[in-house]
């Protein structure tokens, strides 16, 4: 998928096996977001497992998107991080729309992603909470999944797929 949105052009591909690093450099790069050493680690042996989306341009990865599917009606957001200095030139939407598409072409009907809860402020969060809501997901619940000085909301979008092997909504 390539996309001129903002600046500069920008392509979405999936992610090459040699790749992980330079999406854990994205995540480094993100301290307000990826903070805690274990879970970054996690995060990059999880883009090496799971279906993974970067953003290039520049011949330079800038961003990232890791989708894990759960079963045959949802899928999640599992991780996903843009370059600041990005940031609000089209290419986190796009990774969005980019997802929405190869789960459209599954039938599955949900998409989910999870972050921090607005009981835990945070400016960062905020806009991330802001941007997901933006590209229609909705807040489903928040738990202490993370902990007690985590709360983990979970949103959810529902992408309009009927369920496999439905062919109408009657």
């Amino acid at each position: 998928m390539l996309s001129s949105q903002g600046v500069e052009p920008f392509l979405i591909r999936t992610m090459l096996p040699d790749e992980a690093a330079e999406c854990e450099t994205v995540m480094r790069s993100l301290p307000g977001w990826f903070g805690i050493e274990e879970s970054i680690q996690q995060y990059r042996r999880d883009l090496e497992a799971m279906e993974t989306y970067v953003v290039e341009t520049g011949g330079h990865i800038v961003g990232f998107m890791a989708l894990n599917q759960h079963n045959q009606y949802s899928a999640e957001i599992h991780v996903m991080g843009v370059l600041e200095e990005f940031h609000r030139r089209g290419m986190g939407r796009s990774l969005v729309a980019h997802a929405v598409d190869v789960l459209h072409e599954r039938s599955i009907e949900y998409l989910q992603v999870k972050t921090l809860g607005q009981s835990r402020e945070s400016e960062a969060y905020a806009g991330t909470r802001g941007f997901y809501e933006a590209m229609g997901f909705r807040p489903l619940e928040e738990t202490n999944l993370w902990g007690e000085g985590n709360p983990c909301l979970i949103m959810v979008k529902h992408l309009g797929c009927l369920p496999r092997g439905q062919t109408t909504t009657a």
